[in-house]
């Protein structure tokens, strides 16, 4: 009998941009909010979004009618806080999906406002909605919109005024507390049980690997979450503050990694947790508050690529840990299930797509070949032939013509639905039209792997070499990629994609 662990579904693979050694990995540090820990992201945030709302009804604004809508919006998408518009963009910061509160833009409204436009997400005007934490914020703002235009929400404010208030009074519900107090009292009904993380974390631990916790929730919160989440799935006796070396609450990431902070102990006395100051080496079985990430990494003896960071948060886990301290990094991306589904249920639509769109582009250089040579010989330069006649290349081309337009009406609905795979409004996660996402090209430049959950590491064990995929260009005639300016038999490759207006 085979003793492996049978493969994963493709939607639970680890999947890698650049090549990690899993062996080479001293030190696991873990996120623990939509990482280690996974919620019922609807449950979640509505009862969010319903905090923020009724923060407003108490202040006076006619908005108790507004309920939350899960399609509204979704991570990887940007606020244009300055015009009250949502976005989509593409890996090169191209608008390519916008609405204007909760409607959808125009095409040529759309085009006025965001053609000349890259979005630069250093600029205080834009907000990447980084985590799935963002989806109530994103939803409120932009049915708030809609009620500032209409003129129903008080006092002179503008777009970005408005996203301040939002902010303000979503940063406000976190810090009294009353979410995180209703989740701690029914976990049930916003976790979901993974009994499978706390083995892929053992079957770590044991291969010799540190593991760090490291999260911006606070003890209060962290260790109720984390006996619901992992104690019934530890061997007997085992509680998971025993699984981790290190455990660090309230670390203020992004700024654990960038700057230096006092750390203190949390020091449990009578049901209640206190801080001590802490200096020297850290103690095992002792939970942290605040802190670096140079103090840990002189706590280990590690650096650089011998830790692996995992979280959830593009900016706040992968990106700051990869660029300032240069450690390894995995995005987790729940939604990439979904998503990974989706494509493969709309495979064979894909495949008859691509196979129309074949057709098509060799209507369009017949097209094109049959608009030159008349362009030549009606101004008389260049090599042209006599035959067929003038008007058979006329008659020629306005059968194409209508060959392309019927053509047109059958890709017409399969490029449409390809464009609502998995959200009706925005599509799939990592795409924007026929082209990467902005959030993709984050997760390609960041995220040495990525995965949909912690425990999918189960499955490539502690001691995988995760190698990445061979780069592409558009010229490489092993990978199908945009339209070749020859055959396609000739370059080998094929057609992808679809007009789409791209």
């Amino acid at each position: 009998m085979s003793p492996f662990i049978p493969g994963p579904p493709p939607e639970r693979g680890l999947f890698c941009n650049r090549t990690l050694n899993l062996r080479a990995i001293k030190a696991v540090g873990y996120d623990m909010d939509y990482t280690l820990i996974h919620y019922h992201v609807e449950a979640w945030e509505r009862r969010a979004y319903e905090h923020i709302r009724d923060r407003l009804v108490e202040q006076g604004w006619p908005v108790a009618d507004l309920s939350f809508d899960p399609e509204l919006s979704m991570r990887g998408l940007i606020i244009d806080t300055e015009k009250g518009n949502l976005l989509k963009a593409n890996r090169f910061g191209f608008v390519k999906k916008a609405l204007h509160g909760t409607q959808a833009m125009s095409f040529e409204a759309q085009r006025d406002e965001y053609a000349r436009t890259i979005i630069d997400l250093h600029e205080r005007r834009w907000v990447f909605l980084n985590t799935l934490f963002s989806l109530s914020e994103a939803c409120i703002y932009a049915q708030l919109v809609d009620r500032l235009d209409a003129g129903q929400l008080p006092g002179p404010m503008g777009y970005s005024d408005l996203y301040e208030h939002v902010r303000k009074n979503l940063d406000a519900t976190h810090m009294q507390g009353r979410l995180k107090a209703e989740i701690i009292a029914d976990p049930e009904r916003y976790v979901i049980d993974d009994p499978e993380t706390p083995l892929a974390l053992l079957d770590q631990r044991n291969a010799g690997k540190k593991l760090l916790l490291i999260t911006n929730s606070e003890w209060a919160y962290t260790e109720p979450m984390m006996h619901f989440a992992f104690d019934r799935h530890l061997p007997a006796g085992m509680t998971w503050r025993q699984l981790f070396d290190v455990v660090i609450v309230s670390a203020r990431k992004p700024e654990f990694f960038t700057t230096r902070s006092s750390l203190f102990e949390v020091v449990e006395s009578s049901g209640e947790a206190l801080l001590r100051p802490h200096t020297g080496p850290f103690k095992p079985g002792t939970p942290y508050f605040g802190g670096s990430a140079v103090e840990l990494e002189r706590h280990l003896g590690l650096s650089g690529d011998q830790i692996l960071y995992v979280g959830d948060h593009m900016f706040g886990d992968v990106h700051v840990t990869k660029n300032v301290l240069r450690w390894r990094t995995a995005l987790i991306l729940r939604e990439l299930e979904d998503e990974v589904r989706a494509i493969a249920s709309f495979r064979a639509t894909e495949t008859r797509l691509a196979e129309r769109m074949v057709v098509k582009e060799r209507m369009e250089a017949e097209s094109c070949q049959i608009r030159l040579e008349l362009q030549r010989r009606r101004f008389q330069y260049g090599p042209h032939s006599d035959t067929p006649t003038e008007p058979e290349l006329v008659a020629r081309l306005a059968a194409l013509r209508t060959e392309m337009e019927s053509l047109d009406a059958e890709l017409g609905p399969m490029a449409r639905a390809a464009t609502e795979l998995s959200n009706p409004i925005w599509g799939l996660l990592t795409r924007a039209g026929n082209d990467k996402s902005h959030l993709a090209r984050q997760v390609e430049r960041y995220a040495d792997i990525y995965t949909s959950r912690v425990s999918n590491f189960l499955f490539a064990t502690p001691f995988v070499y995760l190698r990445s995929p061979r780069g592409s260009l558009p010229h490489d005639p092993s990978i199908p990629g945009g339209t070749p300016v020859f055959g396609a038999s000739e370059a080998g490759g094929g057609i992808s994609g679809t007009d789409g207006g791209e």
